[in-house]
């Protein structure tokens, strides 16, 4: 008869209130892994929409809760048929395993208690850079893997659109990337950034929007070719609305592109454990869990801050 499992979890009690609390976790069945969190990511789309309060009413969507969909640690206890070994890294999509507390994410914890068929094995050489397994996927996600949707522009330069421009070049492409940020117009890899107003072009086929500005649609309906295709990638937290007739008059198409499928994860796991997706410069910002107000704050508010990691290896 094992102990009762506790956790140390970051708590999103309300919008922008948040803190450390020790937590009980769930009893763990036979297909169980219990996994100690090494790092955890913090997301500037979802989560930002969480902590302050716009977040999009959504199954599973509500205060208090754990967030983090983002994190990578190691197996300590592991179900008798949950087929995973002891120590093994894995990367954790999340977890629902706080009782009452919320667990709509639920990773950014120093343990876990998670179904074992949800999480990815990892190579023992891939580190904290794990964490950006979930955003690969989703980039990946955003074109199915496919050549021929690959984006000839793409709208923000932050993380995932990075990640998607990484992958249009690994598919042979070189897109152009919106940004207007001057401090995140660096780090271009077999692709072009310029700011909007920089952009002669008004004939792309494919345009993927990874910035999750509704502002920005009627822009790319005018840089769109007849019968061309816009992807919305980001996470948006109005309604969507462009001018109809301009979109009329391009036969444009519109596309929403979900988060990662199981799939997807696997597809993106081999393809960096092969060196064929670089995720180098991504992660830009460590914390503590001691600083975890700190670590979401700059997450939140720094401009130079692509990817905020919280390193629980110390936490108590």
């Amino acid at each position: 008869m094992h102990s009762q499992l506790h956790s140390t979890a970051v708590l999103l009690e309300s919008p922008k209130e948040l803190r450390l609390k020790r937590l009980l976790l769930d009893e763990p069945n036979d297909s169980d892994v219990v996994v100690q969190i090494e790092w955890s990511g913090i997301s500037t789309g979802t989560e930002k929409l969480l902590w302050n309060g716009t977040m999009p009413d959504f199954p599973g969507m509500g205060y208090p809760l754990v967030p983090g969909y983002e994190s990578v640690g190691r197996v300590t206890r592991a179900g008798k048929s949950s087929h995973l070994s002891l120590n093994k890294r894995v990367f954790v999509p999340g977890a629902k395993c706080f009782g009452d507390v919320k667990g709509l994410f639920g990773g950014a914890s120093s343990h876990v208690v998670v179904p074992s068929d949800r999480v990815i094995e990892l190579p023992e050489e891939i580190g904290e850079e794990g964490i950006l397994l979930a955003l690969a996927a989703t980039a990946y996600h955003v074109t199915q893997g496919k050549k021929s949707l690959q984006p000839d522009l793409i709208v923000g330069h932050g993380v995932l659109g990075r990640l998607i421009a990484r992958i249009a070049v690994m598919f042979g492409h070189k897109p152009v990337v919106w940004e207007i940020d001057a401090d995140r117009m660096s780090g271009a890899e077999g692709y072009t950034v310029l700011h909007p107003c920089d952009d002669q072009e008004n004939n792309y086929k494919n345009i993927c929007d990874a910035s999750g500005q509704v502002s920005v649609l009627n822009k790319l309906v005018s840089q769109l070719q007849l019968g061309g295709e816009i992807t919305l990638a980001g996470f948006y937290d109005k309604d969507i609305q462009f001018n109809f007739p301009r979109a009329f008059m391009k036969e444009a198409k519109f596309r929403i592109a979900a988060q990662w499928a199981p799939q997807d994860l696997k597809d993106v796991k081999q393809l960096i454990s092969k060196g064929i997706l670089n995720l180098d410069g991504l992660i830009t910002h460590h914390r503590k869990p001691s600083s975890i107000g700190d670590a979401y704050r700059t997450a939140f508010e720094d401009s130079n801050c692509l990817k905020m990691v919280v390193d629980w290896r110390e936490a108590l």
